[in-house]
């Protein structure tokens, strides 16, 4: 792998530097489809709430290979991965959210897109992209997006990009938590790089490093509900789901907007027009919403100015002792305001499941006498998280009048 004659640094808030040793590294970051991801923030509504989280999918996906970087120098990862698994792992890792659309989550829900499906698919078919990643060798594109897939094709990788402790989750619960201002995603980062070991293909943690796990499961679950399931940030979500679903309903009709509504049109029409996808950012949708705001349509330009302007919607647990209440709230909406101004939106999250449901889903622990156990069994305060720490919270939401 061509090596840069000097490595070249960004400048980070969390890591000082991140570095980059490799041409082939560079050429992805400069690429205008990375580019893309300055212009699509990271905790969509969540900015709404904590005015800091400004921060970009681009700096968390530099923020991800850095952590990816820095897994190499664990002794038994290095020895694991030759030169191009290692070189996988770090294209897999900046790319892992190359296929996010404007304000991330809320997009995929309306326009039942799989951001992983498209982040493959332009990895294989983007043409720079391609350009790039071809330089290494014809098949190289291919294991980069089966790892983003999650295809098993390389398990251990795959176990590093997206597991229950992985290169993503490490940087977005300490950058977003950086942020926000909240102290509760702080991680124990070079403490959980010291204790990592492959043992039978595996990555297990050694017993001692089992406190850090435990901080950090825990604070995921409070970053979770005390950040990214806020019910401001999510009330503000609806909003824009509404306008997604308002534009595409208009689109559908024959309505003639004023704006260059076209990328959306594609997008609707045909998801896999990966053309106009990139169009779609948050720089892009935002001119699109304050242009709304004059729009002939009274329910676009309703939830255009609701968005603009930060009226928030209001929300009410939907527990039975409520229903009447929501009830006499909906009653004095027609049916085409309670399909665009009402939603009745659940989030759950658990502290740590451990049914291998998924791939990766176990946390794996190295004892002292080298048998390897799972977090479940070993901490008493997880195994106990796992009785009580699931949560489930339905709320009903509904735009003011």
């Amino acid at each position: 792998m061509q090596k840069l004659n000097k490595q070249q640094v960004f400048r980070d808030p969390l890591y000082g530097y991140i570095h980059v040793d490799h041409e082939l590294v560079l050429n992805i970051i400069n690429s205008s489809l990375f580019q893309r991801l300055r212009r699509v923030r990271q905790l969509s509504g969540v900015q709404m709430v904590f005015h800091g989280a400004e921060h970009s999918r681009f700096s968390h996906s530099l923020g991800v290979y850095e952590i990816a970087n820095r897994f190499l120098t664990i002794p038994d990862v290095s020895k694991a991965l030759d030169e191009r698994s290692k070189m996988i792992f770090l294209c897999a890792a900046l790319l892992h959210d190359i296929g996010h659309g404007a304000y991330s989550h809320a997009f995929e829900d309306v326009f039942k897109v799989n951001h992983e499906t498209i982040g493959a698919k332009l990895i294989l078919n983007n043409q720079e992209m391609r350009d790039i990643l071809d330089s290494v060798d014809d098949r190289f594109r291919e294991d980069v997006a089966s790892v983003i897939l999650k295809k098993k094709k390389f398990p251990l990788i795959e176990q590093l990009i997206s597991s229950q402790l992985d290169v993503d989750r490490l940087d977005y619960l300490e950058r977003d938590a950086y942020f926000t201002g909240t102290a509760y995603g702080h991680i124990d980062l070079d403490r959980l790089i010291r204790v990592i070991y492959i043992q039978k293909g595996k990555i297990v943690f050694k017993y001692s490093g089992i406190h850090a796990i435990e901080n950090y499961l825990i604070a995921r679950y409070h970053m979770y509900w005390q950040v990214y399931y806020h019910a401001v940030s999510r009330a503000y979500e609806v909003n824009l789901e509404k306008i997604y679903l308002r534009v595409r309903d208009l689109l559908l009709s024959g309505f003639q907007f004023k704006g260059d509504v076209e990328p959306l049109k594609k997008v609707i029409e045909d998801p896999s027009d990966l053309d106009n996808y990139i169009r779609i950012d948050d720089y892009y949708i935002n001119g699109l919403i304050s242009g709304f705001r004059r729009s002939e349509d009274l329910i676009l330009r309703s939830l255009a100015d609701d968005f603009m302007n930060r009226h928030i919607w209001g929300y009410i647990n939907d527990t039975p002792e409520n229903q009447s209440k929501i009830e006499e709230i909906k009653s004095k909406m027609s049916p085409e305001e309670l399909k665009y101004w009402t939603s009745y939106r659940t989030v759950e999250n658990t502290t740590y499941k451990d049914d291998e449901e998924n791939f990766g889903d176990k946390i794996y622990i190295l004892l002292e006498d080298g048998s390897i156990s799972t977090l479940k069994e070993q901490s008493q305060i997880i195994s106990s998280l796992m009785q009580s720490g699931n949560k489930r919270d339905p709320k009903f939401f509904y735009r003011k009048s």
